[in-house]
């Protein structure tokens, strides 16, 4: 059976910054040559599991846009945390990124499943609710990772990230299958435009996987409606109630 579901989003607006936070724990922190950015819940109760949202940040960020991505998306509902992309941009471009070289590929796993351990450590979490997130090349290597690994993730989400090609993604596609996959789209998107969406779609459609497509009427940049929904779409998943109304292709 098909399982994909196609919305059109409405009420796009570029994410505001600098984000003045009020409530919630933001820590930056490196162990190891691990550097990640971790987000507790505001009125975090140590007695209740929470699902966790692993973030993988865009080209040219770091781990910090965990902490201005997370409070847009929830206060209450997550803990999340975010590790620094393997590879620098190039010269004269701050930041970092992803790549599907095998050597980043393998980094960006290792990261991963750290920040899964520390933030076990650190809080209550539920094991059976893990979510890897990324936006653009952490989106796509989100996928690429959730689908390597699909029985360790309750979902993957991509913000304006193509699907991987090459290496295999579909390696493990019976439960592949299964996974519940998020793809958000920019309709003016340049990195991710809508022509290579049409392409995967088809992909989609003939894997039989579980997707969710929904269309924004923006760019490239990350918007607030995006985020609003990806709470949403997690918290679906977590509860087995459906907030919203869409329609299935």
């Amino acid at each position: 059976m098909n399982r994909f579901h196609l919305t059109r989003a409405q009420g796009a607006a570029e994410m505001h910054e600098p984000l003045q936070l009020e409530h919630g724990l933001l820590r930056e922190s490196h162990q190891q040559g691990l550097h990640y950015s971790l987000f507790a819940p505001l009125h975090y109760e140590r007695n209740y599991a929470y699902p966790l949202v692993i973030w993988l940040h865009g080209p040219g960020a770091d781990e910090r846009q965990l902490q201005r991505v997370m409070p847009l998306v929830s206060m209450r509902n997550f803990v999340s945390i975010g590790p620094r992309g393997p590879r620098a941009c190039a010269a004269g471009v701050s930041g970092f990124t992803w790549t599907a070289c095998d050597a980043d590929v393998s980094a960006a796993e290792a990261s991963v499943f750290d920040c899964l351990d520390v933030a076990c450590e650190k809080f209550s979490i539920a094991r059976h609710r893990i979510f890897l997130a990324g936006y653009q090349a952490g989106g796509t290597m989100a996928f690429r990772l959730g689908l390597n690994n699909p029985r360790r993730f309750a979902g993957v989400l991509s913000l304006g990230g193509p699907f991987p090609t090459g290496n295999c993604p579909l390696v493990y596609y019976d439960q592949a299958r299964q996974l519940p996959l998020f793809i958000a789209q920019g309709r003016n998107s340049e990195y991710y435009p809508v022509e290579t969406t049409c392409q995967e779609l088809r992909l989609f459609h003939t894997a039989g996987m579980h997707v969710t497509l929904r269309q924004y009427p923006c760019g490239d940049e990350l918007n607030p409606q995006m985020l609003h929904d990806m709470n949403v779409w997690i918290m679906e998943l977590v509860t087995g109630m459906t907030t919203t109304t869409e329609a299935a292709l």
